[in-house]
């Protein structure tokens, strides 16, 4: 399971991943051992630049580092800072929203203002683990998405069994100006509302999983000019790669899977979707 899965075929354009965690795949979080996929993507050894350089190969040539707690998110914001093709997301998990304290959210909020940090995420409600109490998730929520707005920043969305409330949040705090739901995970009918909204869609792996027509089905529905692509690496890696770590150079295999879907050529949506990620993040 340490061996990391073959290059696939490069695209004819360049497209970008909306969504990884560097931090994990190069090990500056030490994986449990109840997490066997990152202790997988982790003894592959790799760098921060042979994962670049891997995705260039097969043409993504940016990509987006998120955080999920204070400490990834100051190791992403370093990070990016360091390689112009990257960029960062900083946040608190909403698994982690019971650390979401004052101090670390003003912490937070003050990396969101660096230049190469472009989005204030992953945050949102997780609804299928009760590693923090709802109500905590969604006073963090809130505060990140008043963070998003004041910073002008993308507020990235963690979206897990929790799709209405979601919505319903971002309808009473007030949405900033861009929204991106990373690995959308609802049906066509979110997919409308979002579209709607003018939120931005993130396709991750799963959509190619045999069991997945749903989302195959709000791929579908989802307007080009709100479609994102992204891996979650190390996790959620498209057929036929699962169980096995995912990284960014695994990109076109999701991508040609809702070009197929979406009746594209691959080329057309992988230029559409870098120009929603300029949309999304900023001109690179």
């Amino acid at each position: 399971m340490s061996e990391l899965p073959p290059p696939p075929e490069p695209l004819p354009g360049e497209v970008f991943d909306s969504h990884c965690h560097l931090d994990i795949m190069v090990g500056r979080r030490q994986a449990s051992s109840g997490d066997p996929v990152a202790l997988a993507a982790q003894a592959a050894a790799a760098t921060v630049e042979s994962i670049l350089d891997e995705a260039r190969a097969v043409g993504v040539t940016r990509l987006v580092t998120v955080g999920y707690d204070l400490p990834s998110s100051r190791w992403n914001a370093e990070t990016a800072g360091d390689h112009r093709d990257v960029y960062a997301g900083v946040a608190i998990h909403p698994n982690e929203a019971h650390a979401a304290t004052p101090e670390v959210l003003a912490e937070i909020e003050e990396l969101a203002r660096l230049p190469h940090v472009r989005a204030v995420g992953e945050t949102g409600l997780d609804y299928f683990r009760d590693w923090a109490s709802r109500e905590d998730q969604h006073a963090s929520f809130r505060a990140h998405i008043e963070i998003a707005k004041r910073t002008g920043r993308a507020l990235v969305i963690h979206d897990r069994d929790a799709h209405d409330d979601v919505i319903a949040v971002l309808a009473d705090q007030g949405a900033p100006d861009v929204v991106v739901f990373h690995s959308f995970s609802g049906d066509a009918e979110l997919a409308k509302q979002c579209a709607e909204a003018g939120y931005y869609m993130s396709f991750s792996g799963p959509v190619t999983y045999k069991n997945a027509g749903y989302l195959r089905e709000a791929a579908r529905v989802a307007p080009a000019e709100l479609v994102l692509v992204e891996t979650d690496a190390p996790y959620l890696p498209p057929t036929p790669h699962r169980g096995r770590p995912n990284a960014p150079y695994l990109i076109p295999l999701t991508l040609r899977c809702l070009a197929e879907v979406k009746g594209m050529d691959v080329a057309a949506l992988a230029a559409a979707v870098s120009a929603n990620g300029e949309r999304a993040f900023g001109a690179w």
